[in-house]
């Protein structure tokens, strides 16, 4: 089983523990697999999937803000097609299912299902994907979907419309997001909700991709994907098959987009460093700061503190943030790499000061600098300094000075927290020019 797992946003609905390089998928706040540990819905949905077919060839579709989170929260293992731009669904699977064939030498006949990487479901939605799978093997439909049962009429989906009521049927007819008094006549018809879900022979997605894109193989799709025609899956292909199965599943599904309905799901009222009184009502507090936060007679309310800002907000109106914070203008404080990740501390107008944790076995990239100095404080962890060629050894309480122009980095021997003090007129993350990494 080929499964594509669709990885995209722009972190503006969680804002303040999102941002353009930490969309909510990688935010940790969902019970895992050891008591007390924390996963992020991309860390959980990828644990289901293998939970469920633990041969499934999983690649993530994203964009290249996001590799790097995806390598630190999956590891270096798991298969990644990176969006050069964004180009809207169609274009994005098509690019997967150029790589699938091109690059990892997928056949036409085989199965392969595209999925939203941020779903919050139980473990029978990827069940599901064994059915689908069969429905594509069997090849009865050209394209294949899954539709979740309704437990309400909700304006908030497109509903899909089935010939029968059976496990796997025809489907009759898509509907957008209807209003309240629709949903409600749609139900009656045995209606789905669209949960974005589709299975295909990979040949058939191949022949579609090359009707509406210009390209000869996947390096040139690659190369030209800006100048691809910006167009969902559902207008390119879906509107226009006349042969489309559907098969139901009947279980937890939601679409966790805002702080509201995060929360809901959230396993502890309380994240990180908070208190609330025992007056306060439905309510909660992520704080990902060093500072406390105490809440007293709080009612519906999110309180959310990162080094990216704090929201304080009635829960409902949480739904709203989008348009606030599009209006701010400012540079990302907190990411998640491959190597580690890192947190601005202190911005001045000739300094800044990072927070840059490295992960046992992981390095920087071997880079210098044109425009700043850059000292090193190590807090903690052992490990390797590199600077112009010549290696040297740290642990907690050591200082390496890195003046302007020097090739450094520096390698983990266990984890380390370094602080990370940027001095010169001019700093900015254009500033770095990377080199091969010397042999030793």
């Amino acid at each position: 089983m080929h499964i594509v797992l669709l990885s995209g946003g722009s972190g503006k609905r969680l804002w303040p523990l999102s941002n353009d390089v930490r969309s909510k998928q990688f935010i940790k706040m969902f019970h895992g697999t050891e008591e007390g540990e924390l996963e992020s819905m991309v860390q959980r949905v990828f644990r289901q999937i293998k939970t469920a077919d633990p041969s499934a060839d999983v690649t993530i579709a994203t964009s290249k803000r996001q590799v790097s989170a995806i390598r630190n929260q999956l590891g270096d293992k798991v298969s990644i097609c990176v969006e050069p731009t964004r180009r809207d669904t169609f274009p994005a699977i098509a690019l997967a299912a150029s790589f699938l064939h091109d690059t990892k030498n997928v056949g036409d006949d085989e199965a392969v299902i595209v999925c939203p990487v941020d779903p919050y479901v139980d473990q029978d939605y990827f069940q599901c994907f064994h059915e689908l799978e069969k429905m594509v093997k069997e090849g009865s439909f050209n394209l294949n979907l899954m539709g979740v049962v309704p437990t309400y009429p909700s304006e908030k989906y497109g509903y899909i419309i089935p010939k029968e009521e059976s496990l796997i049927s025809e489907v009759k007819e898509f509907k957008e997001k209807p209003d309240l008094e629709t949903a409600k006549t749609y139900l009656e018809q045995g209606a789905l909700w669209n949960c974005g879900v589709f299975a295909f022979r990979l040949g058939y997605l191949m022949d579609k991709a090359h009707e509406l894109l210009e390209f000869t193989d996947y390096h040139d799709l690659n190369a030209h994907y800006e100048d691809a025609r910006k167009i969902s899956f559902d207008y390119a292909v879906v509107e226009h098959e006349t042969s489309i199965g559907v098969v139901r599943y009947k279980g937890e599904w939601k679409d966790i987009g805002s702080w509201n309905t995060f929360a809901e799901e959230m396993p502890n009222r309380i994240i990180g460093n908070a208190q609330m009184d025992e007056t306060s009502n439905n309510s909660n507090i992520v704080n990902e700061l060093n500072i406390p936060i105490l809440g007293m007679g709080l009612n519906n309310m999110i309180i959310a503190a990162s080094n990216d800002g704090i929201l304080i907000s009635d829960r409902t109106q949480s739904s709203y943030i989008k348009p606030f914070v599009e209006k701010m203008h400012q540079d990302i404080r907190y990411a998640e790499k491959s190597w580690g990740s890192f947190t601005v501390i202190d911005v001045q107008e000739d300094a800044m000061t990072i927070r840059v944790e490295l992960l046992p076995g992981h390095k920087l990239n071997y880079h210098s600098h044109e425009h700043r100095d850059e000292v090193w404080t190590v807090m903690s962890g052992t490990g390797v300094v590199i600077i112009d060629g010549k290696r040297r050894d740290v642990s907690a309480g050591d200082v390496v000075r890195l003046p302007k122009g020097s090739k450094h980095s520096v390698i983990a021997s266990t984890h380390m927290q370094i602080i990370e003090v940027q001095i010169g007129e001019e700093i900015s993350v254009e500033d770095k020019t990377k080199y091969p990494f010397p042999e030793f």
